[in-house]
C-alpha cells in the first residue's frame, strides 16, 4: 500500500536523528505530520534494490514526499533538512529570511555535513569497530574531531567577533536553526565511543553549554527517542 504524506525511512543514528528532530520540531510548530519506518542495517536492507531506488548511496535516512506525483525521494541529511525547511517551514522558524543570516546558516550546515560528521564517524570506526584497533588512524581522526569542535567553540564563544552566541547562525546571540540540528546529534554523542574524555571536552565550555541547551528542547528529546532504534547491535 502506498503511504500518504511525508514518510521518513530512518534509524536512530546521528544522521537519522537530524531528520527525526527536524520532523518533530515541525510537528510542534505547524499542522505537520509524518510517518516513519526503521531500516534494519543488520540485514543490509540499505543495499537492497528497493532502497537503492530511493538512495543510490545506500544510506539512511531518506524522506519520501508522497504528496508529489510521482513520490519524490530526498537523500543526504543536509538536503533533507533544507527540503523540509522549504516545503514545510513557511515562517522560517528553523531558517532565516535575511539572506546574510541564511548564508551563515548554510555555511555552518555544510561545515558539519562535509567535515565534522564523516570525520567523527571514521574516528569511531577505527577506534571501536575493528577487532584490532588502528592507533594511528584513530588518533588522526580524533585530532580532527577535536579541531572541528574547536571551530564551533570559536563561533559560540565570540572569540573573534566579540559576540557570544547561543546558536551557530543568526544575528546577535543567534537563533536555533537547521545549522544546529545538523550538527547536534553528532556533537552531543562525543562520549559514546569512549575515545574522547570529559577533560578534553572541558576545553570547549561554550560547545558543552550549546549541547545542553539544545538537549532540553522537547522536539529534540522526541527525535532522539529509543522508538527510532532497533534493540540489539546495529552494524
Amino acid at each position: 500500500m502506498r503511504r500518504q504524506g511525508l514518510h521518513l525511512i530512518t534509524l536512530g543514528s546521528p544522521n537519522g536523528k537530524k531528520v527525526q528532530i527536524m520532523c518533530e520540531e515541525l510537528r510542534e510548530h505547524y499542522d505537520f505530520d509524518f510517518t516513519w519506518t526503521l531500516l534494519d542495517t543488520r540485514t543490509n536492507d540499505q543495499k537492497k534494490d528497493w532502497f537503492l531506488r530511493l538512495n543510490p548511496n545506500g544510506k539512511v535516512p531518506v524522506i519520501v514526499d508522497n504528496t508529489k506525483s510521482p513520490p519524490f525521494p530526498v537523500f543526504e541529511t543536509a538536503a533533507e533538512l533544507l527540503y523540509l525547511l522549504k516545503e514545510h517551514d513557511k515562517d522560517d522558524v528553523f531558517g532565516f529570511k535575511d539572506e546574510y543570516e541564511r548564508s551563515e546558516c548554510l555555511q555552518w550546515l555544510f561545515f558539519w555535513h562535509g567535515g565534522g560528521g564523516p570525520i567523527q564517524g571514521q574516528m569511531t570506526f577505527f577506534g571501536t569497530k575493528l577487532k584490532q584497533k588502528e592507533e594511528f588512524a584513530t588518533q588522526r581522526f580524533k585530532t580532527e574531531v577535536l579541531r572541528t569542535y574547536n571551530v564551533i567553540e570559536i563561533q559560540l564563544s565570540g572569540k573573534y567577533t566579540g559576540q557570544e552566541k547561543k546558536y551557530l547562525a543568526g544575528k546577535g546571540e543567534g537563533k536555533y536553526s537547521v545549522a544546529d540540528i545538523g550538527a547536534w546529534p553528532w556533537v552531543s554523542g562525543w562520549g559514546h565511543s569512549g575515545l574522547i574524555s570529559k577533560e578534553e571536552m572541558d576545553a570547549y565550555p561554550h560547545l558543552l553549554q550549546w549541547i545542553d541547551r539544545i538537549r532540553e528542547r522537547p522536539a529534540v528529546q522526541k527525535g532522539s527517542d529509543k522508538k527510532y532504534m532497533f534493540q540489539g547491535p546495529i552494524s
